[in-house]
């Protein structure tokens, strides 16, 4: 289930966990509801999709006609505190609009190492809602904490584009799956 009822409650507790999808801007409702059912479906974490917030116009770059994923998460950050975000442990922002960082060309994705807020970019995907959701379930494990991997496939390895973003796996290597495990089974989930 993705939207209301209660979640199925597994022995790690992960059903105890509630990410939001947060649509920013005009984002299609089929890619907001895949991203929540990968939650679901993968780790039975219970995922709601959030009421849409506005055009994130304070973010652009004139300079570089492209949107200052820093400068969004920190106004989300801000803003974090609101009865609306109040609710969930995570929070997953999805845009149709063309993301940067001032050390990339662009991103795909980005979150704050064990913050509570990721952004997801579909600008460059071509429709492609597989890789929307491999971008979030990658920013996800970020929030949870877990680092950048070096394992071929593993869904924490870095890509620098859509060439190798097809070529990951929808989930974590040995190594990151027992990473995020104990995230939940110690319960230091970050940003609670």
């Amino acid at each position: 289930m993705i939207c209301g009822g209660p979640a199925m409650k597994p022995a790690d507790g992960r059903a105890d966990i509630r990410v939001g999808v947060l649509p920013v801007g005009n984002v299609p409702d089929i890619a907001t509801k895949v991203v929540a059912a990968q939650f679901v479906g993968m780790w039975n974490i219970h995922a709601d999709v959030l009421q849409s917030l506005e055009h994130p116009q304070y973010a652009f770059d004139q300079r570089r006609i492209q949107y200052n994923a820093g400068a969004i998460i920190t106004d989300l950050e801000s803003s974090g505190d609101t009865p609306a975000f109040a609710d969930y442990h995570k929070i997953i922002g999805i845009l149709d609009l063309d993301l940067f960082v001032p050390v990339f060309t662009h991103v795909l994705g980005e979150a704050r190492l064990g913050g509570k807020f990721a952004l997801v970019s579909l600008f460059r995907l071509d429709r492609n809602l597989e890789r929307a959701a491999k971008i979030a379930l990658h920013e996800f494990g970020h929030l949870c904490g877990l680092e950048h991997c070096e394992n071929d496939g593993c869904l924490m390895k870095f890509s620098k584009g859509i060439r190798e973003l097809d070529t990951l796996r929808l989930r974590f290597c040995r190594h990151c799956s027992a990473s995020f495990q104990n995230a939940f089974a110690f319960g230091r989930l970050p940003a609670e």
